[in-house]
């Protein structure tokens, strides 16, 4: 009987370590990238948000917009070579558009060179309508993006029609734009103008942009305080099968070395106000990184 007992709980721990083992590997698309794991998706994305449709006082009715700066690139190399399918993350993109159009901010949408914006797909909230409405509200915005080459190089320096830029997170934020000199030129205006700069969860990576071709030293958020998504959380991906691999380079670390300190440990709902640059932590923040921002924005504009 005894024995009988042992092999039932060693047949039952034998299954569950094999319905892990397939459960946790990321799944392979067409082109041979990956999406997160059957495991990470259930452990990481949900069909619904907590985005709660705040009415503000004092809607604003100028023309001051939001510039939103996104990703047209879909697959990150890993550091085994392996490709992880990303781009924006979908939460990250549409709570702070919802909060921002309740409190009467419309949203630009450029990429680096006008070409599609990259979205994760495979993290959108599919149970949620007000996700669901305002992403097909933004849809053609998407597919045809303004070009930030084309905004840099003819009308930025004259234009007075931003309040702030916006950079969502989603490992996409990762892939050319911290390396790109026309965000380098975007973001060191936007400072320069005292305009806000709101960026989430892996969105802050493109800050890194505001230091090329500059020294340390003159690094424009060298002593700021930021909330981001932890370089330690990114190294657990590969664990549950989120991504393929590990990350090709740790972003918080660089931004460490340029003077920022990263102010959570955990991939939470922390958000956070430095003079103006506002930022989140993750997906779970972004319901109160869109509100920070909506009300930070109208108390500027309704000086």
């Amino acid at each position: 009987m005894k024995r009988k007992i042992i092999l039932i709980i060693v047949s039952i721990i034998i299954l569950a370590f094999i319905v892990l083992y397939f459960t946790s590997r990321p799944t392979e698309t067409e082109d041979g990238s990956y999406i997160p794991s059957p495991l990470a998706l259930k452990l990481a994305t949900s069909p619904t948000t907590d985005f709660d449709n705040t009415v503000y006082e004092n809607k604003y009715t100028g023309n001051k917009k939001v510039l939103m700066i996104c990703t047209e690139q879909k697959n990150m190399t890993m550091a085994n070579g392996k490709k992880f399918s990303t781009g924006n993350h979908p939460v990250e993109i549409l709570l702070p558009v919802l909060h921002l159009r309740n409190a009467g901010f419309e949203v630009d949408v450029v990429t680096p060179n006008g070409k599609p914006v990259v979205i994760e797909q495979w993290a959108m909230p599919e149970n949620d309508e007000h996700v669901k409405a305002i992403y097909v509200e933004f849809k053609s915005k998407f597919e045809n993006p303004g070009s930030l080459s084309d905004f840099v190089s003819n009308t930025m320096s004259e234009s007075t029609d931003y309040a702030a830029i916006f950079i969502p997170g989603g490992h996409g934020a990762m892939l050319g734009l911290p390396e790109n000199n026309d965000v380098n030129k975007l973001i060191n205006w936007s400072y320069n103008n005292d305009m806000f700069t709101l960026a989430i969860c892996h969105g802050p990576a493109t800050l890194l942009a505001a230091g090329l071709n500059s020294n340390k030293d003159d690094y424009v958020y060298k002593g700021y305080k930021i909330a981001s998504f932890p370089d330690a959380v990114d190294e657990q991906g590969p664990m549950i099968g989120y991504t393929p691999g590990h990350m090709p380079y740790k972003y918080g670390e660089k931004l460490n070395n340029l003077g920022v300190t990263i102010i959570n440990e955990e991939a939470d709902n922390t958000v956070h106000k430095d003079r103006k640059l506002i930022t989140g932590a993750s997906p779970l923040a972004a319901n109160d990184f869109g509100k920070l921002a909506a009300t930070e924005l109208l108390k500027e504009v309704n000086k």
